[in-house]
């Protein structure tokens, strides 16, 4: 298994029901999207969100590190890994922060 299913079905516990969230393997990981548009997964490593450029400053201050899968940070996206996964108030902002953003594009068909 390239990703931990017990964080998998955290981060589905932390998503909740929303409309239009669906699911996705990629990056070797698993994907939540909502309207097609990528919030947040877990990889082999940890687990991934995507607030945004908005809020990727804020996400870094509460102990985020930058999105980095080929040595090169990636803009709007930051991980946590498996020690800092377990801190659910630091999940918790991180999904508000990702749906929020997910929710401003158009969705994807």
């Amino acid at each position: 298994m390239a990703y931990s299913e017990t964080m998998a079905e955290t981060m589905r516990a932390d998503l909740g029901v929303e409309p239009g969230l669906s699911e996705k393997k990629m990056f070797g990981g698993l994907c939540f999207l909502l309207h097609g548009n990528m919030v947040c997964g877990v990889t082999r490593d940890g687990a991934m969100y995507r607030p945004g450029k908005t809020h990727e400053g804020e996400a870094l201050e509460l102990g985020a590190q930058p999105l980095s899968f080929t040595g090169r940070p990636m803009g709007g996206m930051v991980e946590l890994d498996a020690g800092a996964f377990e801190d659910d108030a630091l999940r918790a902002k991180l999904i508000e922060f990702s749906l929020a953003h997910a929710a401003s594009l158009p969705p994807k068909g």
